[in-house]
C-alpha cells in the first residue's frame, strides 16, 4: 500500500492529479465552517443540537453536508442539489426520447445533459436556501434576527443567495475533481463529509451513557467485521467466457484467444445508496419551508425513519441498482462490438440471443448485490431506533457503504493510472 502511494507520487501528471484533489477538499471543509452574513453564528449551533432538527431526517442531512448545516455555513445545503438533479435527469432520459436521444449523441450530448443539470441544481438550491431560512427563523431554533443591523428583507436576501452561491461552488469543485482529480468528485465529497464527523459521533457515543465505551467498542468491531465483507462483494465478478475465432488482419492470421467479459456482482456501486437516501430525504428539505405544519413534518419523520424509512429504503436500492446498471452496462452494445470485432460465448449465437444471454447474467447477479446492499444500509437503522446510539447512526450501514465504496473506487482509479505507468498498483 505503502509503495503504490510512493510510485503514485513519482508520476508527475499523477501527483498533480492527486493534489488538485486533496486541494480541493481541503477548500470544501473550509467553506463548512465559513458562516454565511446575517446569520447569528454564535447561536446557531447551540440551538440545532437543543433543537428536534438534530435528530431525525435533518441530522441525515446535516451529516451529508459535514455539519455544515448546523452551522449554516456557506456550504450548507451541501451536494444534495446536485445529486437530486442528476437523479431527476437520468430517470428523464428514460421516458423523455428526446433526451434519451440527446445521450446518445456522445459528448456533445452530455455537455447538453450537464448544463441542463446545473440549471436544475440552481433551481433546486433556491428553493432549498428558501427553505432553512424558513426554518432558522422558525420557533424551533428560537434565534433572534433583530440585532443585524440590516433591514429584513436585505438580510433574507443575502442569507438565500450565500447558500445558492455555495451549492454551485460545491458543483464546481465536483466536477473539478472528477476531470481534473482522481475519482470522482460528487462521492469524495460525501466521503469527505462523513468522515468529518467521525471524531464527534465517536466522543458523544462514549460519553453518551454509562456503558458507552462498550457500546463503541461493539460498533467499532462490527464495522470492522463487516468492512471486508463488503470489499468481497465489490470485487464480486461473474466471468462469462469469450472465444474468438481465428481471423485476417492485414497479413496476419490472428489465432483463437479465449478470454472473458467481467460483470460485477455490483455494477452500480454506491450510487444506489445515495440515490435513494437523496429521494428519501427530499420531504425533509420541503418540510423545512412549513415548520409550523405538524402533518408536513410527521411525513417527512415517517419517510425519513421508522419502518416506513426501512421499507422504501429497500425498495429504492434495488431500484436504482437495476435503473443505473440498465444506463452504464448496455448488453445490446456489448454483443454488438463482440461481433464486430468477431468474438462469441460459447453455445450462444451471436447479435440477439448474446445480448439475451448478457442480459440474463446481469438480472441473476444484480439482485444479490442490490439485496446485500439494502440489508447492510437498512439494518444499522433499526439497531439505532432501539439503542439510540449516535454512532449508529452516523456511520451505519450507508455510510459505511458510501465510504467503502467511494474509498474502493477512487484506490482503482488510482491503481489503474499507475499501471498505464507501468508502476505495480494497490491490489496484487
Amino acid at each position: 500500500m505503502l509503495k503504490g502511494i510512493a510510485n503514485a507520487f513519482r508520476v508527475k501528471e499523477l501527483r498533480t492529479k492527486i493534489l488538485i484533489t486533496l486541494g480541493i477538499l481541503a477548500l470544501y471543509r473550509f467553506g463548512a465552517y465559513l458562516p454565511v452574513p446575517g446569520i447569528p453564528f454564535r447561536g446557531m449551533y447551540s440551538a440545532y443540537e437543543s433543537s428536534a432538527a438534530s435528530v431525525g431526517p435533518l441530522a441525515i442531512l446535516n451529516l451529508f453536508s459535514g455539519g455544515a448545516l448546523s452551522r449554516v455555513s456557506v456550504f450548507a445545503l451541501g451536494i444534495m442539489p446536485y445529486i437530486t438533479a442528476q437523479i431527476i435527469f437520468q430517470m428523464m432520459q428514460a421516458v423523455i426520447p428526446s433526451l434519451q436521444a440527446l445521450a446518445q449523441e456522445g459528448e456533445s450530448g452530455q455537455k447538453k445533459i450537464t448544463q441542463y443539470t446545473r440549471y436544475l441544481t440552481i433551481v433546486l438550491s433556491l428553493i432549498n436556501a428558501i427553505g432553512y431560512l424558513f426554518l432558522f427563523k422558525s420557533s424551533m431554533y428560537g434565534l433572534d434576527f433583530s440585532n443585524i443591523g440590516f433591514p429584513t428583507w436585505i438580510e433574507d436576501i443575502v442569507i438565500v443567495a450565500t447558500l445558492v452561491t455555495g451549492a454551485m461552488i460545491i458543483m464546481w469543485l465536483g466536477e473539478v475533481i472528477t476531470q481534473r482529480g482522481i475519482g470522482n468528485g460528487m462521492s469524495l465529497i460525501i466521503f469527505v463529509n462523513i468522515m468529518a464527523g467521525l471524531p464527534t459521533a465517536l466522543i458523544q457515543s462514549v460519553m453518551g451513557s454509562e456503558n458507552g465505551i462498550l457500546i463503541t467498542a461493539i460498533t467499532v468491531l462490527v464495522i470492522l467485521i463487516i468492512i471486508p465483507i463488503i470489499v468481497y462483494i465489490e470485487r464480486g465478478q461473474r466471468r462469462i467466457p469469450i472465444q474468438y475465432a481465428k481471423r485476417v488482419v492485414g497479413r496476419r492470421i490472428m489465432g483463437a484467444q479465449a478470454t472473458y467479459l467481467p460483470i460485477k456482482v455490483n455494477t452500480a456501486g454506491v450510487v444506489p445508496i445515495i440515490f435513494a437516501s437523496a429521494i428519501l430525504y427530499f420531504p425533509a428539505q420541503i418540510a423545512v419551508f412549513f415548520p409550523s405544519v405538524q402533518w408536513m413534518q410527521d411525513f417527512a419523520t415517517g419517510i425519513s425513519s421508522g419502518w416506513v424509512n426501512w421499507i422504501l429504503s429497500v425498495v429504492l436500492i434495488v431500484f436504482f441498482a437495476y435503473f443505473y446498471t440498465s444506463m452504464v452496462f448496455n448488453p445490446e452494445e456489448t454483443a454488438d462490438q463482440l461481433r464486430k470485432s468477431g468474438g462469441f460465448i460459447p453455445g450462444v449465437r451471436p447479435g440477439k440471443a448474446t445480448a439475451e444471454y448478457i442480459q440474463n447474467v446481469l438480472n441473476h447477479i444484480t439482485l444479490p448485490g442490490a439485496i446485500f446492499m439494502a440489508i447492510i444500509a437498512v439494518v444499522p437503522s433499526i439497531v439505532f431506533a432501539f439503542t439510540n446510539n449516535g454512532l449508529i447512526q452516523s456511520f451505519g450501514g450507508t455510510s459505511i457503504l458510501i465510504m467503502v465504496g467511494v474509498a474502493m473506487d477512487t484506490i482503482s482509479s488510482l491503481e489503474s493510472q499507475l499501471k498505464m505507468h507501468n508502476y505495480e498498483g494497490f491490489f496484487k
